[in-house]
């Protein structure tokens, strides 16, 4: 079974401005999801950095599907 991304996805308000990383490391949420749009397929995201698993890649996919969910506020 998949391990939850609240498990994978970190925030620290020192590293990268604060925004969502993978486990504490540098490579944020938006660095992998850029890469998926661009076309890049997982075993190549996995290829280019070694550090990152196939678990990693799932968690920020999981982590945008929830935020998705979420309700925002209207714009004024």
């Amino acid at each position: 079974m998949a391990q939850a991304y609240q498990n994978i996805i970190t925030l620290e308000p020192g590293k990268r401005s604060g925004k969502p990383t993978i486990r504490g490391m540098r490579v944020t949420v938006y660095d992998v999801l850029s890469y998926l749009a661009a076309g890049m397929s997982h075993q190549q995201i996995l290829d280019d950095f070694p550090y990152l698993t196939e678990e990693d890649i799932q968690a920020c996919l999981a982590y945008a599907a929830d935020r998705e969910r979420r309700p925002r506020a209207p714009h004024p």
